[in-house]
């Protein structure tokens, strides 16, 4: 199916909804009784993982292969981690954060000259999903590609606040740098060559690409989410979260763990296309977003994929007599196809490609 080439009806943003003061929030940001977040149970004093990389390129081989066995359980248990001492400056983690902020306070003609289409999702944008009449979330934001080149446009990425390309473009040279170090930790770990993954993934020639959420102030944030309950479609997300204002939250046991960032810390999770070419070995976990009533919320999402048109299975060292292939082989362009539709939507996606028994 292919995407619409427009909206079928009026975008609004959610920043200027917040902006008014409105008490009320409108009726399609709603949420049914059973997703609101006040009605489901969080689990406090926990967090996912946090792993310090450091010692993983300056340490003895015993402290390289525990680290390497941290990040194998946080992989097959939760699905996600921190990682501190990633060899991401400081400076550039708070840089690149701050000054999207800044973009979604420019004037709204400026961001407008932005605004995005279904058809590739590139640019300002309000809504996931393209079904007219959907419920839709609280946020806005500005997605871009990064890789592979040919599809990285700068004229497409804003050019206010000064420097924001340049500071974008540093920062997705360094999580390419660290998906790359994952993807080989990964391969490790689950026995494979070292540069399975990253061959699965389509060798250097991958795709990435960044979504930069904004989450405004909203007056009624036990009725509505920033980000609908989903995993990731892709293969590895790296976040860079709002240190400042808490929002993301992580299924773990039915139950809802909100997540509380480290310092200069960047969350990593596991994405379907992963989930699928470990045999389910590595999962990719369901996530939301919540709001807040007194404070935005800005955070980057770059998702760390594999090439359009490569064909994505399970390894078959990773299939056998007693665990057989559990899902059924599709290129990623197929596969995302369907967020792009029907928005996100649980783990329904990925629960639909699994092999009959």
């Amino acid at each position: 199916m292919d995407c619409p080439s427009d909206w079928l009806e009026p975008i609004v943003r959610v920043q200027t909804l917040s902006d008014t003061g409105n008490l009320i929030i409108p009726n399609q940001y709603i949420k049914p009784v059973s997703e609101r977040p006040s009605l489901t149970m969080q689990l406090d004093g926990l967090n996912i993982p946090i792993i310090d990389l450091y010692e993983l390129e300056n340490g003895d081989p015993t402290t390289q292969r525990a680290i390497m066995e941290q990040i194998s359980i946080a992989c097959r248990e939760w699905g996600f981690f921190q990682v501190v001492n990633h060899g991401v400056s400081g400076e550039l983690v708070d840089g690149v954060r701050e000054i999207w902020r800044d973009f979604f306070h420019q004037p709204m003609e400026v961001k407008q000259s932005y605004a995005n289409a279904p058809k590739t999702y590139e640019g300002y944008g309000s809504r996931l999903g393209v079904q007219k009449g959907a419920l839709l979330d609280w946020s806005d934001y500005f997605f871009l590609h990064c890789l592979p080149s040919k599809l990285k446009d700068h004229h497409k990425w804003p050019s206010q606040p000064p420097f924001i390309r340049d500071v974008t473009e540093e920062y997705s040279n360094e999580i390419v740098r660290l998906g790359k170090l994952l993807l080989k930790i990964f391969s490790i770990n689950l026995g494979l060559q070292e540069d399975y993954l990253q061959g699965a993934f389509g060798g250097d020639d991958i795709g990435a690409c960044l979504r930069v959420n904004f989450y405004p102030k909203c007056p009624q944030p036990d009725l509505t989410l920033g980000l609908s309950s989903h995993s990731d479609p892709g293969g590895v997300t790296f976040l860079l979260p709002d240190e400042h204002v808490s929002g993301l939250q992580v299924r773990k046991a039915n139950e809802w763990i909100t997540v509380k960032p480290a310092r200069h810390a960047i969350i990593v999770n596991i994405g379907d296309q992963v989930e699928i070419l470990t045999n389910g070995i590595y999962k990719s976990v369901e996530h939301r977003v919540v709001v807040n009533p007194d404070k935005e919320r800005v955070s980057l999402a770059y998702f760390f994929n594999p090439k359009s048109d490569v064909l994505i299975k399970p390894a078959t060292q990773l299939v056998t007599s007693t665990k057989p292939a559990l899902y059924q082989p599709m290129t990623f362009d197929e596969y995302r196809v369907f967020i792009r539709t029907k928005g996100p939507q649980g783990k329904s996606q990925v629960e639909s490609l699994k092999s009959p028994r």
